[in-house]
């Protein structure tokens, strides 16, 4: 009885992880697909994660989609901290496998952040700040500690580390490893590992920008200088060919979307 509770508990932590992925796909898809209409002339908006749940809470039956969204992300965030705590797929107490591990939990705090803002627009009570903002106001408090400029620029190291991993993802298609692509027909598996890369290494663009803001507030020791996702994207849009840049991120961001919803539906899942 207690294994059949157990495998039963595996399996919704399983369900809600895959649930988590679809949201965070269609986050990503949204701020992408807006972005990519600013770029083409289309109308729409550069913006960040916070935005996209606006956007969603702004649809028809708006409240019931984002409060799906909610609590996709919720089980996303619970997947990750899963990972981090129980490590069901075995990456080791090594310092390779902690550092996997701790990464799996900074990325379930952030996306925590997220699903509470989308409860409170839900429930009417705001929606937070956008990434901007939040990206200031940590970045003033770091600044504020001591060795304050030497934090703000390790963190900004990180990020552009972080955004070098996701070109690393793409560029050597190891991220293979993790999907179960075996019911895919071998044209099927070419277009998702090329969707996959192309999403994975716009996304290390956009890190390694961020990171590149953090360091020049903590050169500057401005706060200010920090910026978030939606800055990032008008700040290509601002450069030479800023169209086309932009054009060709935004639609990387939307191919995250859809590597992302890729892996609810294939992502190895390893009993919990």
């Amino acid at each position: 009885m207690t294994q059949q509770l157990t495998n039963h508990a595996s399996l919704w932590v399983e369900r809600l992880g895959r649930f988590g992925y679809v949201s965070k796909g269609v986050v990503y898809g949204i701020v992408g697909l807006l972005a990519a209409q600013t770029a083409f002339g289309r109308g729409g908006k550069t913006t960040d994660t916070q935005g996209a749940l606006q956007t969603i809470v702004n649809q028809p039956f708006g409240k019931f989609l984002l409060a799906l969204v909610a609590i996709g992300l919720i089980g996303y965030v619970i997947w990750r901290f899963v990972q981090a705590i129980k490590d069901p797929e075995n990456k080791g107490n090594d310092a390779k496998g902690l550092a996997v591990r701790i990464g799996y939990a900074v990325n379930g705090l952030v996306y925590a952040s997220l699903a509470l803002s989308a409860v409170k627009i839900v429930m009417g009570t705001g929606g937070g700040k956008n990434s901007s903002d939040s990206t200031e106001d940590s970045t003033a408090r770091l600044l504020s500690q001591p060795f304050g400029q030497w934090l703000v620029g390790t963190v900004g190291v990180f990020v552009i580390a972080l955004g070098f991993y996701q070109f690393y993802q793409a560029f050597s298609g190891k991220f293979r490893k993790e999907l179960n692509l075996t019911e895919l027909s071998k044209t099927e598996a070419q277009w998702v590992m090329r969707i996959s890369r192309f999403g994975l290494a716009a996304r290390g663009i956009v890190f390694c920008i961020i990171g590149w803001f953090l360091i020049e507030a903590a050169r500057q020791s401005n706060a200010a200088t920090a910026e978030g996702l939606d800055e990032v994207l008008q700040t290509l849009a601002q450069q030479p060919n800023g169209a086309w840049l932009l054009g060709i991120v935004a639609l990387g961001l939307v191919a995250y979307g859809i590597y992302t919803i890729i892996q609810a539906r294939y992502r190895r899942v390893v009993n919990v």
